[in-house]
């Protein structure tokens, strides 16, 4: 893996200067998470900076780079192209800085659909990239102290925002993100920390 500023910089020519001070954002909230959490903040800060990494490719060429990175896209992807920046993300992120640890690819993968399985990583840097302080929307606030206090309370918060955010625009859901939301209820209920 290429060293921290090497990526930092080679990242800042990849993305749109508001993209890049995004991922800087995302980096800054996923760090103080992952020390909360006691979470590798290695690992978080690596894969909450390249997150994005393949966002600003052009929406017209994200089929044609995930074809010629082997990616299997799902119809619901093909439909949203949008979805496709998290795992392509991944493969660039192995390609372009030379990570190799799968945890840090996983949570690069899942970060804008979630996944029915997701480790304390992958649940940091989903929810990063929801309450980063560049983020505004109603509620983002409150979602910003959940997430220290409760970090699964606040995972289901943003799954539930994300569902019916999706659902307002008439857009696709992507199953990854139902998955992920039932899988984690389940876990809640299991531990006591929800009800039904």
């Amino acid at each position: 893996m290429l060293p921290y500023n090497e990526i930092k910089d080679k990242l800042r020519s990849m993305l749109t200067p508001h993209r890049f001070n995004h991922s800087l954002g995302v980096e800054k909230i996923a760090v103080l998470l992952a020390e909360k959490y006691d979470a590798d903040v290695d690992k978080v800060r690596i894969a909450a900076l390249v997150h994005d990494c393949a966002k600003d490719i052009p929406e017209d060429k994200l089929i044609y780079t995930a074809n010629k990175y082997g990616l299997e896209l799902d119809d619901v992807s093909i439909a949203e192209k949008a979805l496709i920046h998290g795992p392509l993300g991944a493969k660039l992120a192995r390609e372009y800085f030379g990570i190799e640890d799968d945890e840090i690819l996983h949570a690069i993968a899942l970060h804008t659909t979630g996944g029915k399985v997701m480790n304390k990583i992958d649940r940091i840097i989903y929810l990063s990239d929801f309450i980063e302080e560049g983020r505004k929307y109603e509620g983002v606030e409150y979602l910003r102290e959940l997430a220290f206090i409760d970090l699964n309370a606040a995972l289901l918060k943003s799954f539930e925002n994300t569902i019916d955010y999706v659902i307002s625009l008439k857009s696709l859901l992507h199953p990854n993100t139902i998955y992920a939301r039932n899988t984690l209820i389940m876990e809640m209920r299991k531990n006591g920390g929800i009800n039904k």
